[in-house]
């Protein structure tokens, strides 16, 4: 016998297999479901391509990562599940024009693909000491950062930054 386009059967005496339909019921259930999205994402609402770094604090410590190369008008995951982090740190460099979306959070990179500990001292560890704008994502579970050009200065977006004393968990840098 057809039900809702399942197919329930019945065995010999007419009795219905219960197993069969539990498992029809679940594997339906779950086609419906779909999971919570968590993630921080970032798109590129530029018409250049862009490098992408951030940072943020676990309970390790500070991290900082790079690159991710975005293509025009593109997006792209760059944390993946629930967020840990209240506040994220965004770099970010225009290949195409030139121009970049700092601020003044100052953490460790290189030119290369890179993971990096710890925010201090980079120059005397070999990293480049960049500066950071901040994202604070009010401890939501996902959040996308949208980048985009500035009508002043083409390829340049410079985004509202705080001082780096200011920013919670942050420690206070100097030049």
């Amino acid at each position: 016998m057809r039900v809702g386009g399942i197919n329930v059967q019945f065995d010999a005496s007419g009795a219905f297999r219960w197993p069969v339909l539990l498992v029809a019921c679940v594997l339906l259930g779950s086609a419906f479901a779909t999971p919570a999205a968590a993630d921080f994402r970032l798109c590129n609402n530029t018409g250049s391509r862009v490098g992408i770094a951030i940072g943020y604090k676990e309970s390790e410590g500070w991290t900082t990562e790079g690159w991710w190369n975005l293509s025009a008008r593109s997006c792209e995951t760059l944390v993946k599940g629930q967020l840990v982090a209240r506040y994220y740190y965004v770099y970010a460099v225009d290949y195409d024009r030139g121009g970049e979306w700092s601020g003044k959070a100052f953490m460790c990179t290189r030119d290369k693909e890179f993971t990096i500990k710890g925010i201090e001292d980079c120059l005397a560890r070999g990293f480049d000491r960049t500066g950071f704008f901040e994202v604070d994502t009010s401890e939501q579970r996902s959040w996308t950062v949208q980048l985009t050009e500035s009508t002043d200065q083409p390829g340049q977006q410079f985004p509202q930054s705080v001082a780096p004393s200011s920013i919670p968990g942050l420690p206070k840098q100097t030049k």
